[in-house]
């Protein structure tokens, strides 16, 4: 009777280290990440400011990680490719997106996006926001924004604004605009800043809302006239720039890039990117970096990014509505 006792005792033993075993396993696993290389998807071609910034990251968060960390670009659509890519991805912590403030906009403007820009991503860091102002022809009588609101009042249907097409931040920002301060333009539509900004300078537009890494060259040669940032606060990188919303209470637009991972992904992997990304965006060096790009460095949490981007899709859901902006007439 004393052996079988002393028998079950010692299987009893056994279960219990298997089962202590078998739950510090995953936890084993989960520790070792990354033990592969990670992808960051680019949802624009190379060579632009997100591109930059993508590569810049990749390479920051393989200096912490200690693994290489590879850049794919997945251009088109208004970044509806990468971001349907990234969603569908297996949440293993390996694929991520460098997402643009698209991931929030396309769903509202394209039906069959596919992807719920809250429910189908876990939020990892805002990286950084994308400095826009609002510029004029120097031929429009106008010093500020609130000179430029009296002038769109007495000028109703005869001013234009340049914008990069449907959806586009910089449209979104335009019918922003003239929601809030009840004033009136046409849109004209261009595939690129370039084009834009060409006949903004020549005067075949009159009002432009655009990065500031795109406009800065030319306010600087006086070749457009820049009116004010589009957020409520002043840009750290043009720091003497008004804000539209001391004319516009309340208007704040912040375009932005930050990473994203598939839902499903492991708290313990987000941090660790998480932590990667904050230690490198608070290098000096880093912080320059970013300024050559026109972005402000953000760096925020996972919980506050997740907040940030829920309050954006509202906000930008609203203005799309409104304006009744679709690429599914």
């Amino acid at each position: 009777m004393q052996k079988k006792t002393k028998l079950f005792k010692v299987m009893g033993l056994a279960c219990s280290m298997a089962a202590t075993i078998l739950c510090m396993a995953p936890q084993a696993a989960q520790a070792a990440y990354p033990e592969k290389p990670i992808t960051i998807v680019i949802p624009f071609a190379a060579g632009g400011a997100a591109d930059t910034l993508g590569r810049l990251l990749a390479e920051k968060i393989g200096q912490k990680v200690k693994q290489p960390v590879i850049v794919e670009n997945k251009p088109g659509a208004g970044t509806l490719i990468a971001s349907q890519h990234v969603a569908n991805a297996k949440p293993d912590g390996y694929t991520l997106l460098l997402a643009a403030s698209s991931l929030g906009t396309i769903p509202s403007i394209n039906k069959d996006a596919r992807y719920d820009p809250v429910e189908s991503f876990v939020p990892i860091t805002q990286v950084a926001s994308v400095v826009h102002v609002i510029s004029v022809n120097p031929e429009v009588p106008v010093k500020n924004v609130k000179e430029l609101i009296a002038y769109l009042k007495q000028n109703k249907g005869k001013v234009s604004y340049a914008s990069l097409g449907t959806g586009s931040s910089t449209q979104l920002e335009a019918e922003m605009f003239k929601s809030m301060a009840d004033v009136d333009m046409q849109d004209i539509p261009y595939k690129g800043s370039a084009p834009a900004l060409t006949d903004l300078i020549s005067g075949r537009v009159q009002v432009m809302f655009d990065a500031w890494a795109s406009t800065g060259p030319y306010a600087k040669a006086g070749k457009v006239k820049v009116l004010a940032v589009t957020t409520d606060k002043p840009s750290p990188s043009i720091p003497d720039m008004p804000t539209i919303s001391e004319a516009v209470p309340g208007f704040s637009a912040m375009p932005w890039l930050g990473l994203v991972a598939p839902k499903g992904t492991s708290p313990a992997v987000v941090e660790i990117i998480y932590k990667a990304v904050h230690e490198s965006v608070q290098q000096e060096e880093v912080k320059d970096r970013f300024r050559t790009l026109g972005l402000d460095v953000i760096g925020s949490d996972p919980a506050t990014f997740g907040d940030f981007i829920r309050k954006d899709v509202q906000t930008w859901g609203e203005v799309i509505r409104k304006a009744h902006i679709t690429v599914n007439p």
